[in-house]
């Protein structure tokens, strides 16, 4: 096994040392498991979390807007010049 060293912030050092010590296990072992874990263990937020109360809350749009927005916008003139 090759050795690689890396710099990482205090929080996730005091992170991967608490996860090491509760589990009585290394900490390179938690950073292995960590690195080997699927995108979705990581625990990190979807990005449509952040707006989801938001989604869905604009009236007065088509409902497929999302699949016809070029010909949506094209309908309501943008992207036109405007007379001067």
């Amino acid at each position: 096994m090759k050795t690689l060293t890396v710099r990482l912030p205090e929080g996730l050092v005091t992170q991967i040392e608490a996860e090491a010590q509760a589990r009585r296990i290394s900490k390179s072992d938690v950073v292995r498991e960590r690195l080997a874990a699927p995108a979705d263990d990581n625990k990190q937020p979807h990005h449509l979390d952040a707006i989801k109360d938001l989604i869905g809350s604009v009236e007065g749009l088509p409902e497929d807007l999302s699949v016809a927005k070029k010909s949506k916008l094209k309908a309501m003139g943008y992207g036109r010049k405007r007379p001067r």
